[in-house]
């Protein structure tokens, strides 16, 4: 028993002196807790809505008054005026309005409201779909609405089959990449570079290119799952080009950012914890299972400086809307200066001596 005690009071005493550590195994868990509850099945509102008619020289019809009016009472939306059908469906195709309501401009008793929705989003077609009849409805029980879903009606399934690729991304770039290099920093590898001539900025920028073939890898086989499995659909030989190549930019960014990240730890136990909980914070906050528009304002903040959320969001406009580079530009601007920012973090975080960053 003695001996037992001894090794109790060791491991313990360890325990006790390591803060990081008490962090991750009592603070961590309570963040994820209160980011999980706030990312999944939270109120949508505010959420961008068109509206225009299909004459725009005519004056308003009553039906289109009463209906504007009606919206604008309610949080739900965030009410756009277009001048003309044609800006309201461009702006619709942009991803810079969820529904677009074109209003026929007369005093027919018999008017037509077309609904047009973006259905490449989990919940948000729903939610407006339901809801903007019931307000046309509520001031016209006669009023036709034609629903257009200008996607098709895409499944969770397919719109979690596309965010499990860049979850398996993450996850092969934290296996392959993080975990690697600590365990040539425990076998002394690393520290065998010091005695080479080999810079600093070639040692990470072999890290990352290792890391993101491995992740590149990983990614399209998801990608290939994600066909087979999930139904996504791949239009033409375009879509396809577009996705590797965007599936590639994000194995650079993630494979940086876990590379950066990574050498600054010795212990895989910490290192473990540590991006395991990044992973679930990056991932949840970045609208991979519930829309961002259900999020508080201080998770928001964080889906914005999220590289998943871009990487997201190109993927879905490629895969589920069947849209070009052209539509992700902004994502893939992001993600590049990300990229670099990450590149930079771990040149600097490369140890110039034997000293580790983070010590055990």
């Amino acid at each position: 028993m003695r001996s037992a005690r001894a090794v109790f009071r060791r491991d313990f005493t360890k325990f006790v002196r390591s803060p990081l550590m008490i962090t991750m195994i009592f603070i961590f868990p309570l963040i994820i807790m209160i980011i999980f509850g706030n990312t999944m099945g939270s109120t949508l509102t505010h959420l961008p809505v068109g509206l225009a008619q299909e004459d725009p020289s005519a004056a308003r019809s009553t039906l289109y008054t009463r209906v504007l009016s009606a919206m604008q009472e309610k949080n739900l939306y965030s009410i756009i005026i277009y001048t003309n059908e044609k800006a309201a469906k461009a702006a619709l195709a942009d991803g810079r309005i969820y529904a677009a309501v074109i209003f026929q401009g007369s005093e027919k008793k018999d008017e037509t409201v077309r609904l047009y929705l973006d259905t490449s989003q989990y919940a948000i077609p729903g939610v407006l779909e339901s809801g903007i009849q019931g307000e046309i409805r509520g001031v016209d029980p006669q009023a036709a609405v034609f629903i257009s879903r200008i996607y098709g009606n895409i499944k969770y399934f397919q719109f979690f089959g596309v965010a499990v690729i860049v979850l398996a991304i993450f996850m092969s770039t934290l296996l392959g990449g993080g975990t690697a290099i600590i365990h040539d920093r425990e076998t002394g590898i690393l520290e065998g570079y010091f005695v080479t001539p080999v810079k600093r900025s070639r040692i990470i920028m072999g890290l990352i290119a290792s890391g993101t073939l491995k992740a590149f890898l990983s990614g399209c086989f998801i990608l290939a799952m994600g066909v087979l499995l999930a139904g996504v659909v791949i239009r033409s030989l375009e879509t396809l080009s577009s996705a590797l190549l965007v599936i590639l930019l994000i194995s650079v960014g993630l494979t940086s950012f876990v590379v950066s990240f990574a050498i600054r730890f010795s212990n895989q136990t910490l290192y473990h914890s540590a991006i395991s909980f990044f992973n679930l914070l990056l991932f949840l906050t970045s609208g991979a299972l519930y829309p961002t528009e259900g999020m508080p304002w201080w998770l928001v903040w964080i889906s914005w400086i999220n590289p998943e959320t871009y990487s997201l969001h190109a993927l879905r406009c490629i895969l589920l809307k069947g849209q070009g580079l052209g539509y992700v530009t902004f994502d893939l601007l992001v993600l590049s200066l990300l990229t670099l920012a990450a590149i930079a973090a771990g040149i600097l975080a490369y140890p110039t001596d034997l000293e580790f960053t983070l010590e055990q």
